[in-house]
């Protein structure tokens, strides 16, 4: 349709076949979008407001909040847009911008996890260090690490989608603009955008993913060094909603990659939808894992709306 024209916008696709039912199956998704800015608004209000919540371990949950808050509020205007009003076409700027965010929001979620790894090991392995170790301005730091990290390394090959000729098929797979996807449709040499990708998911999701499991392995010998039983399942509680946490992302990153490497032959559906699952479900489920297994914010959501309440 565009093949001559390069700066021609892009078009999104939702779900091919199912065109028809679109605004139906927007509902969900809506409501889904709605719980996730809800759930982790919530939480990241709670622990910014409530003193008692002031600590290192929830300035990360913090982040995680923020970070799942912001990848919702940029995958969500197209994915709505597509489903609710067809609105399909995308510019190219817009599109490289979007493709920019959910990625580096990607590595910044994975390294928001192994930083709040790192909390859970110094708390179990030198509790009485704790707050020695874990001041406020080494976890500024930790988390400006993270957040740089995300930011500088999705640079690389962001960069060349501006300046690449594209004049094949403008059609994107998704209702949202992935590097993968628009590299794609490049009239142009992609080696480094092919190399680039695989060295940093290795560098960053896979090391992060190694590291967190050498830091559970440390933790486990010390939870099991403990002799009494009740401090043995106090210590390892403290970890659960942790744990919940880097399952969800992890195995939803790999369902994923195994989708894209192996599923060539699996219907396109299936593709698109391990990829809503992939974006949708762990910020779905965070604020539910740290509602229900960590006390302190339960108790802090009944501070918040009996405050409310009295209001």
């Amino acid at each position: 349709m565009w093949s001559n024209n390069s700066a021609a916008p892009f078009l999104l696709t939702g779900f091919l076949g199912s065109e028809a039912i679109h605004h139906w199956i927007s509902i969900p998704f809506f409501m889904i979008y709605f719980s996730i800015l809800l759930g982790n608004g919530t939480l990241f209000f709670l622990i910014w407001n409530d003193s008692s919540l002031h600590e290192p371990m929830y300035y990360f949950l913090a982040m995680l909040a923020g970070t799942d808050l912001v990848m919702t509020l940029t995958t969500m205007p197209t994915v709505l847009g597509v489903l609710l009003l067809d609105q399909r076409e995308i510019s190219q700027g817009a599109c490289f911008t979007q493709s920019y965010f959910i990625h580096t929001l990607a590595i910044v979620e994975s390294g928001v996890l192994l930083a709040m790894a790192y909390d859970r090991f110094i708390a179990i392995r030198t509790p009485l260090r704790y707050n020695s170790i874990l001041t406020n301005s080494r976890v500024m730091k930790v988390g400006l690490g993270v957040l740089m990290r995300g930011f500088m390394s999705i640079v690389p090959p962001i960069m060349p989608l501006y300046w690449f000729p594209y004049c094949r098929s403008h059609v994107l797979s998704h209702a949202f603009c992935l590097h993968q996807d628009v590299m794609k449709l490049a009239c142009a040499d992609i080696t480094f955008n092919r190399v680039y990708p695989v060295i940093l998911v290795a560098l960053t999701f896979f090391l992060d993913a190694l590291i967190i499991l050498f830091s559970y392995i440390l933790i486990l010998k010390t939870v099991m060094g403990i002799a009494s039983r009740e401090e043995r399942a106090k210590a390892f509680n403290t970890c659960v909603s942790h744990i919940s946490c880097v399952l969800v992302f992890y195995i939803t990153v790999i369902g994923l990659t195994f989708i894209h490497r192996f599923g060539k032959h699996a219907p396109h559906v299936v593709h698109i939808t391990m990829s809503y699952v992939y974006f949708l479900f762990p910020p779905f489920m965070n604020p539910i894992i740290y509602s229900m297994k960590t006390k302190q914010i339960q108790r802090g959501f009944i501070r918040l709306f009996s405050l409310h309440n009295r209001a």
